[in-house]
């Protein structure tokens, strides 16, 4: 019996996906996923400001680096958008023209949610250390939970898993000690009766 041939997704296909998701090409197939829950929007804003500060801007800081949330990136045959990622600036001395970008980040940070979990701890992972992606972190908003990994002889190593209200200074970003409790702000909503 013959198998069925699966067409390997395209940038055309990519492009066809309504924009209330977020749409990305991972080991040649399409994957999408929707936009993130006000919960994970809070906690990655929170994040993104944590880090612009000190390490973007020089406040308080070494410096040194770019953000970018939600970037496109073209690595190889795939097409990933991670919810925040840092260039090291010499490493991005300026932003690309493009609309996309092909120049592997050297931190990535994935919110973890239901819908998006498998992919991020899965084939995105393999692919940002294939690409050699420095640093990955798994931040869980629901869980209150970042897992820092760094990447060691092409394997991923877990540095250290901080919850709640933790104090976190870590790889990359260790110069500046952030307070975990700062990511997530607002009390969850009541249970609806």
């Amino acid at each position: 019996m013959a198998q069925d041939f699966i067409r390997p997704a395209t940038y055309a296909d990519l492009e066809a996906v309504p924009p209330h998701l977020v749409a990305e090409i991972i080991f040649g197939r399409l994957e999408t996923h929707p936009r993130p829950v006000p919960k994970h929007a809070t906690a990655h804003n929170s994040l993104s400001h944590e880090l612009t500060g000190p390490f973007q801007k020089g406040r308080g800081g070494p410096g040194g680096w770019v953000f970018m949330t939600e970037p496109e990136l073209h690595l190889g045959p795939h097409v990933v958008v991670p919810d925040l990622a840092g260039w090291r600036r010499e490493r991005m001395p300026y932003l690309p023209s493009k609309a996309y970008i092909e120049i592997a980040p050297d931190w990535v940070c994935e919110l973890m949610s239901p819908s998006t979990e498998k992919v991020d701890r899965g084939p995105k992972r393999r692919i940002y250390g294939t690409f050699g992606v420095g640093h990955l972190w798994y931040l869980d908003a629901t869980a209150q939970l970042l897992e820092v990994f760094a990447l060691r002889d092409k394997q991923w190593v877990l540095h250290e898993t901080y919850e709640n209200s933790d104090d976190v200074a870590a790889p990359p970003f260790d110069a500046v000690t952030i307070s975990l409790s700062d990511l997530w702000p607002l009390a969850d909503a009541p249970d609806a009766c």
